[in-house]
């Protein structure tokens, strides 16, 4: 096999658990590896490290895939979903539900994300709802998938026939859309990868129906990290006006509605999620108490401060700011100017639920921006809870990346 050697001491971040090597940690390569390729690491005393795909044309010039795997074939991609279906088994239990099913690194399959819902296609009528959905048919199982490194792109079909083999569902879909793919090299790409994927699937979450649109929807189509986060700012909805910003298709705004909220204004920039909310708005019988905006973020922000607007509950949920390194300074005025303007709008004993998913932001980070928030506003936080990402996102000790998500939910005084 070929060796990919580290430079000196480059070798101990990789054994306290981060699956990176970086270009410029290499000391040389034994061989003439191809795009794709899996090789072996070595450290600078030539002790073995790992196994990891190779890719020439990104900075992450390895990924390490297994420590004692040499072989990346078709029984190793089943081991690998094997054990993450065990991990969520031991976290969710046997009921089927949607979940994040593997999590690229944090699973061993370093730039595979893979979504699993469970649900029916919608009905023909709107008006139906839970009771009457597909009553006493068999839930179906459909995947989005998506291919985020060059490693797990090259072996797209053997992953294909191994997730067919651990989860056995009615669909794949691919919805390898996102951005990242150029970094290593690689066009997007979606599309139908096995079996059929409906439209519209309507799934339950947190005991709510949700219509969502895995072909066109945000990412896989659904945010399925924010599950019990949703539950958690629902908690403080019952007989509050409530604000929900960057609402998407509607997951907090119609637990906080379902939970008793006197009102809730959606904000998103989005039609079309905006249409899938209305529509998940109206199959849960809260439609009367959820408006609808279609506006930037922070302009509209501005605009209700100027109209004299109050709230008792605001739930802030941005998509990531920082992208990168040098983007931080960027995504801290950003987060700075949503939160101070949100505890503006709040009605002082008021509950802000605030969110930032960029793991270059870290939680020390979005702690100050939320201090100095508070300061410049002359209001006081008090800490009601402190939340991440659900456990089908698992996060590993050693790989800060996998720990992106910061939930603060803070009673505004």
């Amino acid at each position: 096999m070929i060796e990919i050697h580290l430079r000196p001491k480059e070798d101990i971040r990789i054994r306290h658990g981060h699956p990176w090597i970086y270009h410029n940690e290499i000391a040389r390569v034994e061989g003439e590896p191809q795009p794709g390729d899996e090789v072996e690491v070595r450290d600078a005393r030539g002790l073995h490290v790992g196994y990891a795909f190779f890719n020439p044309n990104s900075k992450i010039r390895a990924r390490i895939y297994s420590r004692t795997a040499k072989a990346a074939d078709e029984g190793f991609f089943v081991r690998a979903f094997e054990a993450a279906k065990e991990w969520r088994r031991l976290c969710f239990g046997e009921k089927p539900m949607s979940l994040r099913l593997v999590y690229g690194e944090a699973d061993s399959v370093p730039g595979l994300i893979v979504d699993g819902f469970v649900g029916r296609p919608p009905a023909a009528s709107d008006k139906q709802h839970a009771t009457d959905e597909g009553a006493g048919s068999r839930p179906g199982l459909w995947l989005s998938a998506q291919f985020l490194s060059l490693g797990v792109e090259v072996r797209k079909a053997l992953i294909v026939k191994a997730l067919c083999k651990v989860f056995a569902p009615d669909g794949i879909v691919e919805r390898s859309d996102a951005p990242v793919r150029a970094l290593e090299g690689l066009p997007e790409s979606t599309g139908l990868l096995w079996g059929s994927v409906p439209e519209r699937i309507l799934m339950e979450e947190n005991e709510a129906l949700f219509e969502i649109d895995l072909a066109g929807g945000q990412k896989t189509g659904w945010f399925l990290d924010q599950r019990t986060n949703r539950r958690a700012a629902a908690r403080y909805a019952a007989g509050h006006r409530v604000l929900d910003m960057f609402c998407n298709q509607g997951g907090f705004s119609i637990l906080a509605a379902k939970a008793g909220a006197a009102s809730v204004l959606s904000v998103d920039s989005s039609a079309e999620a905006l249409e899938l909310l209305k529509r998940n708005a109206d199959r849960n019988g809260v439609a009367d108490r959820i408006s609808a905006v279609e506006a930037n973020a922070f302009d509209y922000l501005r605009d209700l401060e100027k109209m004299g607007q109050r709230f008792e509950l605001i739930i802030l949920d941005p998509p990531a700011f920082a992208k990168n390194r040098a983007s931080l300074e960027g995504a801290r005025r950003g987060y700075k100017e949503l939160n101070l303007r949100a505890m503006h709008l709040l009605e002082r004993g008021g509950v802000l639920a605030t969110f930032s998913c960029s793991h270059w932001f870290s939680p020390e980070m979005f702690d100050a921006v939320l201090a100095d928030a508070a300061f410049d506003s002359n209001r006081r936080l008090r800490l009601l809870d402190e939340r991440t990402q659900d456990p089908d996102h698992p996060i590993v000790v050693g790989y800060d990346e996998s720990r992106y998500l910061k939930c603060r939910i803070v009673q505004v005084l």
